[in-house]
């Protein structure tokens, strides 16, 4: 079972046309400390079994992280949870500070 891949001009595309979708951030608390996507849920990736609840099923998901390898790997469990429509944001927020929005912080 795959998941779709969005790339971080998708995103913004969609964002712009204001599509209902939810922009699930799995990053640590401190990583969206330094950078993060304005609107975005943020829960850890080691907390989303706990807090499946709070991830709305009646609308897209776009899972996020730093690269694009935990939220990969978060979208495919999604899946397997009865999740019908989850994307991978490739590059993660990296990208997104590459090549959308230079005024959110790149970090290691």
């Amino acid at each position: 079972m795959s998941i779709l891949q969005v790339s971080v001009s998708e995103l913004r595309d969609r964002r712009d046309a204001k599509e209902a979708f939810l922009l699930l951030d799995v990053r640590e608390p401190f990583e969206v400390e330094v950078a993060s996507i304005a609107g975005a849920l943020t829960i850890p990736m080691g907390e989303i079994p706990a807090r499946l609840e709070e991830i709305a099923k009646d609308r897209p998901v776009l899972v996020l992280c730093h690269h694009g390898i935990r939220s990969f790997q978060v979208g495919h469990w999604l899946r397997t949870q009865g999740f019908e429509d989850v994307s991978n944001v490739q590059g993660g927020i990296d990208a997104w500070s590459l090549e959308i929005d230079s005024s959110v912080p790149r970090y290691m």
